[in-house]
């Protein structure tokens, strides 16, 4: 017994939209692909559905109707041009956070062609390895270092980063990579920034399901930012740049982190492709 393929996806896409799922369609046919073993783009090719697969595909469509997140149900996650294992335990990489990593890059490439050929990042609060694998993939002479201080998102970064050549450790970004202080050309974190009483505003798929290490951060989300501001200026050579994602709220906030200490010059906060305000980044004085 088969149900059609076209069948199969319209009643997904129904279910999705009907419990709030921000990218139905998207979903029901990634569901799909993920089931018979292909890809979106070859769906069109396929007719009729097997009964088995049917029932591991509406099955998954129930899970992902629960809000439980469509990466943990399929595995894996997509970040510019790498691909990440994902699941319970680690933060799933955010389409919104490839523009930090751009920037990071873009900046590495600046150094290379100044002189610096094998350049120095670092990447704090790494979770999945997704900066710091897309930043060795486009900037293969970098120096790549990350860091991770849960247990369980430190598993899947080292599942991700393994053979790719960046260096990763285990700890505390307060105290991260003390051997390389005053060498760093390159800082890149996509902290936790949440307000603990924004818990409720927080979508389900996150609030749920992804580590709380990786989301809340103090009474008005700074938190971390604050730790990163300050661990930082230590690794930083002189006129390094430092980049911090941050909620769109926090456009004015985030950036007053760095300009009120002193430390920092061309202090400027970037707005994502949706006009929001994103991520700061803020270059060492010299």
């Amino acid at each position: 017994m088969t149900t059609p393929r076209r069948q199969l996806v319209a009643e997904a896409t129904r279910r999705l939209r009907e419990a709030g799922a921000a990218s139905p369609e998207y979903d029901a046919a990634e569901l799909l692909a993920h089931v018979l073993g292909t890809t979106r783009g070859r769906l069109v090719l396929v007719e009729e559905v097997e009964q088995a697969q049917t029932e591991s595909y509406r099955e998954l469509v129930e899970r992902r109707s629960a809000r439980e997140p469509l990466q943990h149900l399929t595995g894996v996650a997509y970040f510019r041009h790498v691909e990440l294992a994902v699941g319970p335990g680690v933060f799933v990489p955010r389409p919104e956070t490839e523009l930090l990593a751009g920037w990071a890059i873009e900046e590495l490439a600046r150094a290379v062609a100044a002189g610096r050929r094998e350049p120095v990042v670092v990447d704090l609060c790494t979770g999945s390895g997704a900066i710091a694998k897309s930043i060795k993939d486009e900037v293969p002479s970098a120096h790549v270092y990350a860091v991770e201080l849960s247990e369980d998102a430190f598993a899947w970064a080292d599942r991700n980063l393994a053979g790719t050549g960046v260096e990763l450790r285990q700890g505390d970004m307060a105290a991260a990579f003390p051997d390389l202080e005053g060498e760093v050309d390159v800082v890149v974190c996509n902290p936790p920034y949440i307000p603990l009483e924004a818990w409720e505003s927080v979508a389900v798929e996150a609030r749920d399901h992804d580590p709380h290490l990786a989301l809340f951060s103090g009474d008005d989300g700074l938190d971390a930012i604050r730790v990163l501001e300050r661990r930082a200026a230590r690794l930083l050579r002189p006129g390094g740049v430092v980049g911090a994602e941050h909620a769109d709220e926090q456009g004015s906030l985030a950036p007053a982190v760095f300009s009120s200490t002193g430390r920092w010059s061309d202090v400027r906060d970037r707005d994502d492709l949706a006009g929001r305000p994103r991520f700061v980044t803020a270059r060492l004085a010299r």
